[in-house]
């Protein structure tokens, strides 16, 4: 096979693998200083038990994520030894930030939280729940800035053949990356709440702990809304950041040919690469992409038949996941509203009832949707217009590529079983009982 797909197929494995316990970790995290915070604040045994239920949850997933993380930083020298050492100079000094502070804070002061239950203060515990959350979404900043180089590079200068870091404060202020970071971390943050929501609405069905699993709900009810109108708030400013810095990639989103302003945006649509157009287009609306793109319903689109055909990226992929992301965000807007509005009393709602823990894998899936938008529209580069993907791969023959695929196909997958079914087994389980002294 060939090395380039083969290479790019373990490293979207491991990531994908790696990020299907990365949202989870930073939304669940924020929901779980918010329910602590409510302990401290009111004394209400509720939320402590709701806390402690949830916070096992959150480190099972905690730390299998850790383990599948481990890997990705290794691919960038096995697999990708060229890119490696064209951009070391930045993307490494962006990965040591993270390891070595966000990283170390984020593992220390969970430390804290796991076994400092009646060991330190309840402010104190508070307080280390809370640094968990600020250090991992500080963490994912900058793996996002890491990204971010790759999708726009800047900051850096050409030297012997290498980009060295040249402007380390453009490097932080990247628009791509920050646009980026919003649209992810409000993902996730969105995605601790359907689980909430969907863990709480499956044991109030069942009349499980129903005054501690209310409390639960109320909580993350207006959290998720917030924060599925924030994803569609951030993904609109992102998708006019690529209209700008990758039009290439925001054609292909749109499976858009031809370059015209007033563009319109066709309700049906279905990609003919091949023959470089689309082969159905139906029901357009005039100017919709350019507003979109742009904020301005005459601003002109380019098309892809203007760009090299070595320059455009896989259509199909990019536009059936970018599709596919955008309508699931309508439905997070509609279920999270729904689910405000039935806040206090979602066992009385048998339809909603039933959806809510069906919905707990559909933001993992959007997500992933998202992620394929922003790295297969960016193909055929590694690093936007500065390095082709074909350059960046190790000099290593194919079957040894191929055999660390399947060899981490397998891991991967005996691990996502388990993370699954412990995530099942303990969230199904609930709550530890109330002790008969904290009865009396």
């Amino acid at each position: 096979m060939d090395l380039v797909l083969l290479s790019r197929l373990q490293f979207a494995m491991t990531v994908f693998f790696h990020f299907v316990f990365v949202p989870l970790t930073l939304g669940l995290s924020v929901l779980l200083a918010i329910m602590e915070t409510m302990y401290v604040r009111t004394g209400n045994e509720d939320y402590k038990r709701m806390v402690k239920f949830l916070g096992k949850l959150f480190l099972i997933n905690f730390v299998l994520g850790v383990v599948t993380g481990i890997t990705l930083e290794f691919q960038f020298g096995t697999n990708w030894s060229r890119y490696s050492a064209f951009v070391g100079d930045i993307f490494g000094s962006l990965l040591a930030i993270e390891a070595t502070v966000a990283f170390f804070l984020e593992s220390t002061f969970i430390a804290v939280w796991a076994f400092g239950w009646e060991r330190v203060s309840k402010k104190m515990h508070c307080f280390a729940i809370w640094m968990v959350a600020i250090a991992g979404n500080i963490s994912a900043l900058w793996i996002i800035l890491a990204n971010g180089f790759m999708q726009n590079p800047v900051g850096y200068v050409i030297r012997n053949g290498r980009a060295e870091l040249d402007d380390f404060f453009a490097v932080l202020s990247n628009p791509y990356a920050w646009g980026e970071y919003f649209h992810t971390v409000t993902s996730a943050w969105m995605l601790g709440g359907f689980f909430v929501l969907g863990v709480a609405a499956w044991h109030l069905a069942r009349k499980n702990e129903v005054s501690l699993f209310t409390k639960a709900v109320r909580i993350a009810a207006p959290f998720t809304l917030v924060m599925a109108l924030l994803v569609a708030a951030a993904g609109h400013h992102q998708g006019a950041v690529v209209a700008k810095l990758q039009p290439a990639k925001m054609a292909a989103m749109e499976s858009h040919w031809t370059t015209q302003k007033n563009a319109p945006m066709y309700v049906f649509v279905w990609p003919d690469q091949k023959n470089g157009k689309n082969a159905v287009e139906a029901l357009p609306i005039p100017g919709l992409m350019s507003w979109i793109a742009f904020g301005d319903a005459d601003a002109e689109v380019k098309g892809l038949s203007d760009f090299p055909k070595e320059d455009i990226p896989p259509v199909l992929p990019t536009f059936l996941s970018f599709r596919f992301m955008v309508a699931m965000g309508g439905l997070f807007i509609f279920v999270a509203a729904w689910a405000w509005w039935r806040r206090k009393d979602i066992a009385g709602d048998k339809h909603l009832s039933k959806i809510l823990p069906w919905m707990i894998p559909v933001p993992y899936v959007a997500i992933m949707a998202g992620w394929t938008v922003a790295e297969v529209g960016r193909q055929p580069w590694i690093v936007y217009n500065l390095m082709r993907t074909s350059d960046a791969v190790s000099p290593v023959p194919s079957s040894s590529v191929l055999i660390s695929f399947l060899a981490f196909l397998g891991i991967y997958t005996l691990l996502g079983v388990v993370d699954i079914w412990l995530l099942r087994k303990f969230a199904r389980k609930g709550p530890e009982p109330v002790k008969p002294a904290e009865e009396a």
